[in-house]
């Protein structure tokens, strides 16, 4: 499945961006295409709790717009709000998994996987409207964020790099940096909500893992389900004309 890119290793500090209460925050960009065009660097990024933020966190940036990919549920907890940002609620997911719904012998390569074909079905609008914000070069920069920022997050990143022709390898590759931002948040956690501690320290490792093997796998069910990532947004109305605009604003 290929080694970790070169460009991965030598970016890794520019594409990790600090936050104290946030801690999987990173840049899309550096990652090259099919066609030899590269991911514009701070223009689109994928995170974690963007909520806990503020704008002074992300007017350096210059961030226009915010895409929460959390339930209906998880806005309980709070949501980014600033009107000089722009705020769209597009859930992936109508509730959250539980962690009832794996065991310690669970396959997390197969179990991650299989949650991400499902969320190409119970996202199906989030994804689309996620696309066509990407083409209003107004929107940009754009940060989108869930909980983790690993699974969902993941799972627009991959749809997002794929239909910009980057490698599966680097998708694959990217996807799997979250971990290195796993254990902050999961000590984040449990120092916040001490009723969550014990929960949080018995989560099976599949809830935090980030293997590239599973997005490997979800990328190869993509092509075996609907034939190739374009196919897919096709089928959920996304024009080609939408496409090339999400391309124009993304690539250089």
């Amino acid at each position: 499945m290929g080694s970790l890119p070169s460009l991965v290793m030598s970016a890794q500090l520019d594409r990790h961006l600090p936050f104290d209460v946030v801690f999987n925050f990173r840049d899309l960009g550096g990652y090259t295409t099919a066609d030899g065009a590269t991911v514009k660097w701070r223009t689109v990024f994928r995170a974690d709790g963007v909520h806990r933020l503020s704008v002074d966190d992300l007017s350096p940036l210059g961030v226009r717009t915010v895409l929460d990919l959390r339930t209906a549920e998880e806005l309980e907890r709070g949501r980014f709000t600033h009107d000089s940002i722009g705020y769209h609620h597009l859930p992936i997911l109508d509730e959250a998994w539980s962690r009832e719904s794996l065991d310690d012998d669970t396959d997390p390569v197969t179990f991650l996987a299989d949650r991400y074909v499902d969320m190409l079905t119970t996202g199906r609008d989030a994804i689309a409207r996620a696309l066509h914000i990407l083409a209003d070069e107004e929107s940009l920069p754009l940060v989108f964020h869930c909980a983790a920022g690993k699974d969902r997050t993941g799972v627009v990143a991959a749809v997002v790099l794929s239909v910009l022709g980057v490698s599966d390898d680097d998708i694959a590759n990217d996807y799997s940096l979250s971990r290195l931002g796993m254990p902050r948040f999961k000590e984040w956690v449990i120092a916040t909500y001490p009723e969550a501690a014990d929960a949080m320290s018995e989560q099976p490792s599949a809830f935090l893992a980030a293997p590239a093997e599973a997005m490997h796998l979800f990328l190869e069910r993509v092509r075996a389900d609907h034939g190739s990532m374009h196919d897919y947004v096709a089928d959920l109305g996304v024009t080609d004309e939408t496409l090339n605009a999400v391309r124009a604003n993304l690539l250089a």
